[in-house]
């Protein structure tokens, strides 16, 4: 594509996503990685999603529930479910974690140099003369606004006077543009995002009632989209998205490029949409329990992104390469998120010994960040001499004479957690605790291993200790499940305790990624 570039450049997802652990978009480009110092091009997104590996408490759990807990390779920030091997969603199982699209900062400084003609190279579908082009026409598919589920939960369990210290915002509390759109989600309010959404893509001619009818595409258009729809993938609001995503299909329809309103845009080409808006509907069939068509959708991004960054190969500008280069690679995090799913560790380790043998540009931590999700990756499948060997190789690559930081601690904690030493496991996690006070993913460990060393309070302890020192950040949706767990082990009279974290919910988080019923197992409370 030779035409030139107005140098416009396309919203910047960093305006709507902030980084704020450990409830949202805080894994794949996160600033203040829990286990790990990020790379700045993207390179470790792979390791960063596996690094903090969260262990998961369940009831019924035999002589050794920890067997299966290595396939939570998932973040601390991603809810459970109730079920040891799923800590994303009831709809399919195994490590998933679910992307977080935000964008790297420093990644972001340097897509700012790549002209626009770089940065949207897509050619558009050929259409016949004479033939009307197939259109994308969505539109909001419910009439009313989310509904605040912890509001309700808190009004049927706690009454009306509890639920008047909840203060959070809404959507009619912010101003009703970009602005106010930013600050529901760094305020985490992300149903009251999604329903500000709905009211700007009503201006656009695609609220409620419109799928099926034509309107105009822009950036900002767009854009808003890719915010509803990742909203609604965070929510775990699966039927909704499916619904208003299909209209968008791949992304592949003619008024989805620049090429399209030639007045309106005549010195620009190739795709209006983002790249994270065609790698999210790329992977949206996993959260529908269809990682087969995700994994089909992300090979076929794969070879496109391959095919663009050879054609770039010695052409100018000589950034162009690099660029798709780093969107190559985020395809490969993807398809490694979904071969855990479906258990195709053939694949994931043919793909990390690529990335890691096969570039010469990666560093010694990007390296060693692999080699840590690897071995994880090897705990997942039982193969506790493999995780072994993995978690040595990264160890070689940290700095001559530097102590161990929280990704070795991290690793060997989980080792002595496969291997049922639950004590070293704990002492380990408290070191890697004073490095990282806080840090939701280490805590919720450290109480299972007190779990499984036969210390049921202290565990409790530990949890509500966690929440009373930092409760924004504690109350996170696997801690909670874990905690309602213990006071179900505790006790057949949990329902006051398990009133008392809600109420501190209720005070403290304006949304949770899954239900009430299953976070405080409160369809369980007689």
């Amino acid at each position: 594509m030779d035409s030139k570039a107005n140098n416009i450049s396309e919203p910047s997802l960093s305006q709507y996503f902030a980084n704020d652990p450990p409830s949202f978009f805080d894994e794949i480009a996160a600033n203040k990685a829990s286990v790990s110092e990020n790379a700045t091009d993207g390179t470790n997104a792979l390791a960063t999603n596996y690094q903090n590996q969260s262990t998961c408490i369940k009831a019924t759990a035999g002589p050794n529930p920890l067997q299966s807990n290595f396939a939570n390779i998932t973040s601390q920030s991603t809810p459970n479910t109730g079920t040891i091997g799923n800590l994303t969603s009831h709809t399919f199982s195994g490590g998933f974690k679910p992307p977080e699209y935000i964008e790297n900062p420093g990644e972001l400084e340097e897509d700012l140099k790549v002209p626009d003609q770089v940065r949207n190279f897509w050619e558009p579908p050929h259409t016949e003369p004479g033939v009307p082009p197939l259109l994308t026409m969505p539109g909001i598919q419910i009439a009313n606004d989310l509904p605040d589920l912890i509001a309700a939960a808190v009004l049927e369990h706690l009454g009306n006077q509890e639920l008047c210290l909840r203060k959070i915002l809404n959507a009619d509390s912010v101003t009703q543009d970009e602005r106010g759109l930013r600050s529901l989600i760094a305020a985490g309010c992300y149903r009251a995002a999604v329903n500000l959404t709905g009211r700007l893509l009503t201006i656009y001619g695609q609220g409620y009632g419109r799928a099926g009818q034509p309107s105009k595409h822009s950036p900002h258009s767009l854009q808003l989209w890719f915010t509803r729809l990742t909203l609604l993938a965070k929510l775990g609001e699966y039927e909704l998205l499916q619904q208003e995503a299909e209209p968008f299909e791949l992304l592949n329809r003619a008024d989805v490029y620049y090429e399209f309103y030639s007045e309106m845009y005549p010195d620009k080409t190739g795709s209006i949409a983002s790249f994270s808006f065609r790698l999210l509907l790329a992977e949206l069939p996993i959260y529908l329990g269809n990682p087969q068509l995700a994994l089909d959708r992300l090979s076929e991004l794969y070879v496109i992104c391959n095919e663009i960054k050879q054609y770039y190969n010695e052409r100018q500008p000589p950034e162009a390469q690099e660029f798709w280069k780093k969107r190559e690679l985020r395809v490969l995090h993807a398809i490694v998120n979904c071969a855990l799913i479906m258990k195709k560790f053939n694949l994931i380790d043919d793909i990390l010994r690529s990335m890691i043998f096969d570039r010469s540009d990666l560093s010694k931590e990007e390296r060693r960040a692999l080699f840590s999700a690897w071995g994880r990756i090897y705990l997942q499948i039982g193969d506790i001499f493999g995780a072994e060997q993995k978690f040595a190789e990264a160890r070689r690559l940290r700095k001559i004479y530097s102590q161990p930081d929280l990704r070795d601690l991290v690793d060997k904690g989980l080792i002595t957690v496969a291997k049922n030493d639950f004590p070293e496991a704990y002492a380990t996690f408290q070191k890697a605790l004073h490095l990282e006070s806080g840090n939701t993913m280490i805590l919720n460990n450290m109480g299972v291993c007190l779990l499984y060393a036969g210390k049921l309070k202290d565990a409790i302890n530990l949890f509500e200790r966690a929440i009373n020192l930092n409760p924004q950040k504690s109350l996170n949706e696997s801690l909670l499940v874990n905690l309602s767990t213990l006071y179900e082990l505790e006790s057949n009279h949990s329902k006051n305790k398990k009133l008392n974290l809600l109420r501190l919910i209720n005070r403290y988080k304006p949304d949770l990624n899954i239900s009430l019923e299953i976070c405080l197992k409160l369809q369980a409370i007689n």
